[in-house]
């Protein structure tokens, strides 16, 4: 089995891929199936997160490059900035991982969530494509906004599902 360790230099020719949801891009350590078929290790240093186009460097020198997965997310698109502005506001509150975009909100699907942006005013689409939810403030990279190991209380009942490395 291929051991992949180590980001490639941008611009390195890609000799396959493998295509990953969110929640696994997270990882630092985990087991993948290549878009070729081929088993691999990903042992990466703990605390980045995989983005779609980043370039990985095998043991054996090969270049696996990263793609984000399709898959089901709610999209709230407006014209309005401020309505939009209020509905980023809500989900952050609420500690979502949310991508930002040029006129839409997206974030994984969730019929609570989606009842709340509605009750904003504001159209929900669900939608199959591939999420690349924001880095954090503080340069973390994880799309959550915590680091692991964080010691601060929730009393507010969310998980943290797809965020622990394995």
């Amino acid at each position: 089995m291929r051991r992949i360790d180590q980001h490639a230099p941008p611009g390195s020719p890609a000799h396959d891929s493998v295509t990953l949801p969110f929640d696994l891009r997270q990882k630092s350590r985990l087991r993948v199936r290549l878009d070729s078929g081929q088993d691999a290790a990903v042992i990466l240093p703990r605390g980045g997160v995989l983005r779609d186009g980043d370039l990985l460097r095998a043991d054996d020198g090969s270049v696996v490059r990263v793609r984000a997965a399709a898959e089901e997310v709610s999209t709230v698109r407006a014209q309005d900035s401020t309505a939009l502005l209020r509905a980023a506001y809500h989900l952050g509150n609420r500690h979502i991982a949310v991508q930002v975009g040029d006129g839409f909100v997206r974030y994984r699907h969730d019929h609570v969530l989606d009842d709340m942006v509605r009750a904003l005013g504001l159209a929900v689409f669900t939608e199959h494509v591939p999420f690349e939810p924001e880095g954090g403030a503080y340069g973390h990279g994880h799309g959550h906004g915590h680091g692991h190991g964080h010691g601060h209380g929730h009393g507010h009942g969310h998980g943290h599902e797809g965020n622990g490395d394995e």
